[in-house]
Formats: C-alpha cells, structure tokens, sequence
C-alpha cells in the first residue's frame, strides 16, 4: 500500500509503502544461533559470490575448528586424515549443491535454508 509524502511532517523526499511482514508458521526447524552465523558470512559482502565469502582465511578456520569440535564429540570421535583441507571440502560442497557462484543479494530464504542443510549433513556448523 502506498503512503503518500504528504501524510507526514515534515513530508520526506521520497515515496512511502507500508508492508506487512508475516512469520512463517511453523517457524523452521533450525538452529538460529547457526541461522545467524551464515547469514553473517554471507552477507558480510553480499556482492561477493558465496565461493568468495567462504574462501576467506577468517571464515575457512572458523568452520575448521567448528568441524573439528564436531568430528572430536562424535560418537565415535572421527579422525580427520592429515592431508585434510577444509577449504577444498567447502568448494566441493557448494558445488555440488550450484551455490558457487551465487550471491547473496539475489538469494531466498528457501536457498539459505538449502545451503545451511548442506553445511550441517557434511558436519560444517557456524556458531
């Protein structure tokens, strides 16, 4: 619904809407700590492609150590070989999955949701 700048004072140089914002019910199965922790590598350049965000030194060892802290409490404890490289792991799964080359601006909220499930079944979390 359009809101005209005249209903307002003082009137702003620009047009107005008013939007309606409705939560999803049932509100998805996730975890949000994890939910907010993607979103914030993902748009942290939300120019840059998904292959880049995740590319980052910063990024690559914060989902290394998060791995390894999975990998160290399963049950049981899966040993991670020495030619182990978190980075190639990442390319491969947003590959496989045609996240690649995406960004972030022109992603849904279903395909943040696809790219966190892919993350988690490869044992890659974000908080």
């Amino acid at each position: 619904m359009k809101v005209g700048k005249n209903n307002f004072r003082p009137p702003p140089k620009v047009e107005s809407s008013v939007v309606r914002i409705e939560p999803r019910v049932p509100p998805p199965a996730i975890n949000f700590k994890e939910w907010d922790g993607l979103l914030r590598i993902v748009f942290s350049r939300k120019n840059k492609t998904l292959g880049g965000s995740f590319r980052t030194k910063s990024v690559l060892k914060m989902m290394e150590q998060n791995y390894k802290a999975v990998c160290a409490m399963a049950d049981p404890p899966v040993e991670l070989s020495p030619e182990f490289d978190m980075k190639e792991l990442v390319v491969q799964i947003l590959t496989e999955h045609h996240f690649i080359d995406r960004r972030a601006k022109t992603m849904d909220i279903d395909d943040f949701l696809r790219l966190l499930d892919c993350f988690n079944k490869s044992n890659i979390h974000f908080q």
